[in-house]
């Protein structure tokens, strides 16, 4: 049980300024009939959050059916802070600048580089200083950085990264004695989940499947990630599909990424056509030409990636889930295969549908978390 006033104080205005959030406009008097509070703590709150800069004036709502004095309506500052975000790929890494309601100041991004423990933080620092150079003037600076890993991460600790050689390099303390603002890593699928729940769903469960040279799932419930007690939840790419398949470097065999990932894909339609250099763009290309064997390939490994989503749906009951992955962006056919395959009774109500926000997804996770934790909101929506 909440007891300090401070706390309880503290827990109000986030309220207040969640609300104030999610109704885009709303006045002080609508304010106390939502959130059950009184018009006297409403008015001390929204004042202020108004000295704060988080929220503004906008103008004059109408008068009630009653009369009396018309409303001063609120919203929400977009512009009172600012929040980096970064992506750190196999072969690149990508930053962000964004104002706190997700949108994009400027984007830089250093492809085809080397990634490992010795480069990966002078690569961070210089796109954060050509970024720096973007910056606006606001009220509250840069309130967080937080940085995608494709792998395991922990309470900020980098445990185990297949496809880069990052593993328990202390890039949290590096990061965080070089900046004064909150620093976080976290999975890139998780922020791929939590980018899709607060700037592209309606829905309050949702799992987000990327696909790229493996497979991961993030899992969100009312803005909280479930991350497993060893940052191992959604971890789809490594459940088995085939009991002694094909060697995993995660040391089972048979997973799912070995049949299912983009790598998979892009493998077999290689060696089945004695091409080099496949791609989305051209298995697209090959897929309108009406291309059977690459056809057969594509539902083949669509049916594996149903079976990995009827699992992760009969386990965490979501209402959707947001396929991202660059194959299934440019053949929609895709998604209406794998929600056919969905049939049972335990997920033939679950939606399947692709990513709304596509590359985006993943910063926007980045966003999200650093806002989350500044504004003290965790069921964050930004959605117009």
């Amino acid at each position: 049980m909440i007891t300090s006033k401070y706390t309880i104080r503290e827990r109000n205005e986030a309220i207040i300024l969640q609300k104030i959030i999610d109704e885009n406009i709303v006045s002080r008097a609508n304010l106390a009939t939502i959130t059950n509070l009184n018009k006297a703590s409403v008015s001390a709150i929204t004042k202020k959050l108004m000295e704060e800069e988080l929220i503004k004036e906008v103008g004059i709502g109408n008068a009630s059916s009653q009369g009396g004095r018309k409303p001063v309506l609120l919203t929400f500052n977009r512009r009172s802070s600012l929040v980096l975000a970064l992506d750190i790929g196999t072969n690149y890494v990508e930053g962000v600048l964004s104002f706190i309601d997700g949108t994009f100041i400027e984007t830089i991004k250093k492809r085809k580089i080397d990634i490992n423990e010795q480069t990966v933080i002078t690569h961070i620092r210089e796109i954060i200083s050509e970024l720096s150079e973007y910056t606006p003037e606001t009220r509250h600076g840069v309130v967080g950085m937080t940085v995608a890993i494709h792998g395991i991460v922990v309470n900020n600790e980098i445990v185990y990264t297949p496809n880069y050689p990052l593993d328990h390099i202390k890039l949290f303390d590096e990061l965080s004695n070089s900046f004064d603002f909150p620093i976080f890593l976290e999975n890139e699928a998780n922020l791929a989940a939590l980018g899709e729940y607060t700037f592209s769903s309606k829905f309050n469960s949702l799992v987000s499947i990327s696909i790229h040279g493996g497979i991961g799932a993030g899992i969100v419930e009312n803005g909280l990630l479930r991350n497993g007690k060893h940052g191992k939840a959604g971890e789809i790419g490594h459940s088995i599909l085939f009991p002694g398949g094909k060697q995993c470097p995660c040391g089972n065999e048979g997973c799912l990424e070995r049949y299912a990932s983009h790598r998979a894909l892009y493998d077999q339609i290689e060696d089945t056509l004695n091409v080099h250099n496949i791609n989305s763009d051209r298995i697209k290309e090959y897929y309108d030409e009406n291309n059977q064997q690459v056809k057969e390939i594509l539902l083949e490994n669509a049916n594996y990636l149903s079976i990995g989503i009827n699992n992760l749906s009969s386990l965490y009951d979501p209402e959707i889930v947001v396929i991202n992955s660059s194959v299934y962006q440019k053949i929609p056919e895709l998604i209406d295969y794998l929600n056919k395959n969905l049939v049972s009774r335990f997920t033939r109500d679950v939606i399947v549908m692709n990513s709304p926000l596509q590359s985006s997804a993943t910063l926007l996770g980045a966003v999200t978390k650093s806002a989350q934790n500044f504004l003290n909101i965790q069921n964050l929506k930004f959605i117009d």
